[in-house]
């Protein structure tokens, strides 16, 4: 089973991917963050396999977290997901230690394709 923590500041993108995860039997929700101060002591409590982290957010954001979640834990796989095409984001949360990115406007299919990309790349096995 891949152990997901999604990592957003909106709570109807968070409920979405709630929903969509349920309809998986490979994939189960470990639990929710708001900003990236919540993602790293969700992530320290939780021990996901894999971070969906949102680029954008207050207080701090994914790639920062990013950096954190990568140095404290290195068999966390995050995959970011931004609403952004700026390749100079996306290239910072991915030199910060994310395995790889996906819009937000991209097919359900292609996140799930991502979530077990990354954790079949991820260090750790469940």
């Amino acid at each position: 089973m891949i152990e997901v923590l999604v990592v957003d500041d909106h709570a109807v993108v968070r409920r979405g991917l709630e929903l969509l995860l349920a309809t998986c039997d490979d994939v189960h929700l470990v639990g929710e963050a708001v900003d990236g101060h919540d993602a790293i002591a969700k992530v320290r409590e939780l021990h996901p396999q894999i971070v969906l982290m949102d680029l954008s957010m207050p207080q701090m954001g994914g790639v920062e977290a990013t950096r954190i979640i990568r140095d404290e834990h290195d068999d966390v796989a995050v995959v970011v997901l931004t609403s952004f095409s700026d390749a100079e984001q996306v290239m910072a949360a991915l030199d910060a230690g994310a395995v790889g990115y996906v819009m937000k406007d991209s097919a359900p299919e292609e996140l799930l394709a991502a979530i077990r990309s990354a954790a079949s790349s991820s260090v750790r096995s469940r």
